[in-house]
């Protein structure tokens, strides 16, 4: 399995950053504030289930702290789950986890009865599961790349598409958008009309009120409705300020004065890093 990539030095800048104490991380993660330390000092790595709940306390996504460097087997879309392995009989209405763990290791493949439970415990489709079995077994299954949203029509159609899979969990209705949107401005900034044109692509750009309100509704970042020229202009932005920082014009960075799209946080503290990366190398280099 393709394990994903863990920096206990990045985990504690992470936390510090967040404000958060060892104490407050374990409890979030169910562990102790000990064994928090010890995956910050890298005297032992946690357990791969315990990434997902470890990236969300601290506020990042888990391909952004912890990333990995190939496609999931079974038993990584299993831990990227946060689930183990002995709780997968529950999932699958067996008194044993043994079909799950027997197809992990490559020995037998899942019932097909077994295929959308695990699909829907796992947070994905039937499809991506079975390839990441395949995998399992050595055999090498390409990632399927679907069409990547560009318009506003488009990404608010694939977030209703997505994050609302089956019979049981309803898209939400337009008249539900436009209020959450209001509730979030504090004002009326968009009718229930004006939210079905922005779906249907009969309006094609929206005021950054209403951009924020759709970001908070759906739980993603504001940047996820930004047109690629603005997230471009984003990254050269850092770039320039980069640049000035290792010609000594500027020593730390923050997000006032930047114009109106700013740099988002992991910019930011990306930059903020290789400053001071440079700033402590500067003195060996004068030596």
């Amino acid at each position: 399995m393709p394990a994903r990539h863990v920096d206990g030095r990045r985990i504690r800048r992470v936390r510090r950053a967040a404000e958060l104490s060892q104490l407050d991380v374990g409890r979030a993660v169910g562990v102790s504030d000990a064994a928090v330390a010890n995956w910050e000092n890298g005297k032992k790595q946690p357990d791969a289930e315990k990434l997902p709940a470890l990236a969300k306390v601290l506020g990042k996504q888990l391909d952004e702290l912890f990333p990995r460097h190939g496609l999931p087997d079974l038993a990584d879309l299993r831990a990227d789950a946060g689930l183990y392995q002995k709780e997968t009989g529950a999932i699958i209405g067996t008194r044993s986890h043994a079909p799950v763990s027997n197809a992990e290791r490559g020995v037998r493949r899942l019932d097909p009865k077994y295929v959308q439970p695990l699909a829907q415990a796992y947070g994905v489709s039937a499809e991506k599961l079975l390839a990441a079995q395949e995998r399992s077994f050595g055999r090498q299954v390409p990632e399927r790349r679907s069409k990547v949203p560009t318009t506003l029509a488009e990404k608010i159609t694939y977030l209703l598409e997505h994050s609302y899979p089956g019979d049981d969990q309803a898209p939400p209705s337009d008249t539900k958008i436009a209020d959450a949107v209001n509730a979030h401005a504090g004002a009326q900034v968009i009718s229930q009309e004006g939210i079905r044109h922005l779906r249907t692509g009969v309006v094609e750009t929206a005021s950054p009120v209403v951009l924020e309100g759709l970001a908070a509704f759906f739980a993603v970042s504001p940047m996820y409705f930004q047109p690629d020229d603005a997230v471009a202009r984003q990254v050269y932005e850092g770039l320039r300020l980069l640049s000035a920082a290792r010609k000594g014009k500027v020593s730390r960075i923050t997000g006032r004065g930047m114009g109106p799209e700013g740099l988002p946080i992991s910019v930011l503290e990306f930059v903020n890093d290789l400053i001071t990366e440079l700033e402590e190398k500067e003195p060996e280099a004068n030596a």
